[in-house]
């Protein structure tokens, strides 16, 4: 069994609040996957870039797992897409740190996302340590579907994860679909490939006392229609679609605008900082700016109480690695419409936990939204359906899992590192 690893991170912290800026569902995946391999008597440590000048050198979240600081490039004002030219800088910061260790204290690298995975290649082949790699979004898969207006990931990146696939001892895909598009697209060796899937905190996340008593948290009427979205703001995650699929309802349905409300939980994401405002526009524009309120993201313990308080969680993503609200939110015991694409697929389960949605088109989005919301009684059986779906992953399963996937290639033959070699 493994016993230390070493976990990048580079354009994100799991420090950050999840929902803004580059943070998302990736921070929590390392994070509960990190704690749950630590119960297990594993060291990880979760190397990050600094972004502020006064960050600790490193700070332990929690026992047996650390958060280390890389330095690399002005702290402040530099962009995701600018990273690339920081690489060397960020390989020397980590060889600063791992040269305070023995030579074999990482038994494995962990990289996640490609620019993580670019380091972990040149530190993989300047120490011999083996690389594993989680991509969790990946350049060819996004430009397949991209949202209206949206611009397509760079001919870099897409060359990037190619290297990062080729120079990987193993890869893990959150699906089955994930694991498909590794081998097609990217040419990955189909035995390199492992499906390890995301989880939830089933501890956090649960019915609770009800949607009543959330509502009463939240001070959201009882008899309110209340539709969520959780996440990013940003074109790719498709809020559009829902703003464009509400006016569509009180158009249809004009006595549904007295209840109802879509509450867009999130932050701005990357290089579309004014997303929110051009939502809010839209909706103006559209007629329904009453209906569509905008919340800043919350902590993860105020997120279940806005689950359970609502009638329908939508996740209208153009494409999603896996999509851990969705399973968030069936484990409060809510039912999901989400888009049919990618990990939504095995993270929904279609007509038990939720509804699939082909497409983007915001009347068929209307259409599915409303047909539920007429239905009380199937959102019931949803329910039911969606916490016994949700029970299904965990976050235990998925360190484990990975664990395994490290012992493998913990057990392979070591490649001689660059350095040794010289």
């Amino acid at each position: 069994m493994t016993a230390r690893v070493a976990t990048l991170m580079v354009h994100t912290s799991p420090l950050e609040q999840a929902g803004i800026g580059d943070a998302g569902g990736m921070n929590i995946y390392v994070v509960e996957s990190a704690m749950k391999m630590a119960a297990a008597g594993i060291e990880v440590d979760i190397f990050t870039r600094a972004t502020k000048s006064d960050l600790a050198e490193s700070v332990q979240i929690a026992d047996g797992v650390t958060v280390r600081h890389l330095e690399a490039g002005p702290y402040e004002g530099l962009s995701k897409e600018e990273l690339p030219s920081q690489l060397c800088a960020l390989t020397s910061s980590f060889m600063h740190v791992q040269s305070r260790f023995a030579a074999d204290y990482y038994d494995v690298i962990h990289s996640h996302y490609w620019l993580s995975g670019q380091l972990g290649w040149m530190i993989s082949e300047r120490t011999g340590i083996p690389l594993v790699h989680t991509m969790h979004t990946m350049a060819k898969v996004k430009n397949l579907a991209l949202a209206e207006g949206e611009a397509p990931e760079p001919t870099t990146r897409a060359i990037g994860e190619e290297q990062v696939v080729k120079a990987a001892s193993a890869l893990i895909a959150n699906t089955d679909a994930e694991a498909a598009s590794l081998v097609s697209l990217y040419d990955a060796c189909p035995d390199n490939v492992y499906v390890v899937t995301p989880g939830v905190d089933l501890e956090r996340f649960t019915p609770g006392k009800g949607r009543a008593a959330a509502r009463e948290a939240l001070n959201i009427a009882p008899d309110a229609i209340l539709l969520t979205f959780v996440g990013r703001i940003q074109p790719h995650k498709g809020p559009e679609v829902l703003v464009r699929a509400i006016a569509e309802m009180v158009s249809h349905t004009p006595h549904l605008r007295a209840k109802l409300a879509l509450v867009i939980i999130g932050g701005a994401s990357g290089n579309k900082s004014n997303e929110p405002e051009r939502l809010r526009m839209m909706a103006k524009f559209l007629g329904v700016e009453d209906i569509v309120h905008f919340k800043p993201p919350v902590l993860r313990t105020e997120l279940p109480d806005w689950y359970r308080a609502s009638d329908l969680v939508c996740v209208p993503s153009y494409s999603e690695s896996f999509g851990l609200v969705a399973l968030e939110a069936q484990a409060c015991g809510t039912p999901v419409v989400a888009t049919a694409v990618g990990g939504l697929r095995t993270a929904v389960a279609d007509g038990i936990s939720g509804s699939l949605v082909d497409g983007h088109d915001p009347k068929a989005w209307s259409a599915v939204i409303s047909r539920l919301i007429a239905e009380p009684q199937r959102r019931i059986l949803l329910s039911i359906g969606a916490v016994d779906h949700a029970s299904h992953f965990g976050w235990e399963a998925t360190a484990r899992r990975t664990l395994e996937v490290y012992d493998h290639v913990i057990s392979q033959p070591k490649t001689q590192s660059l350095w040794l070699a010289q």
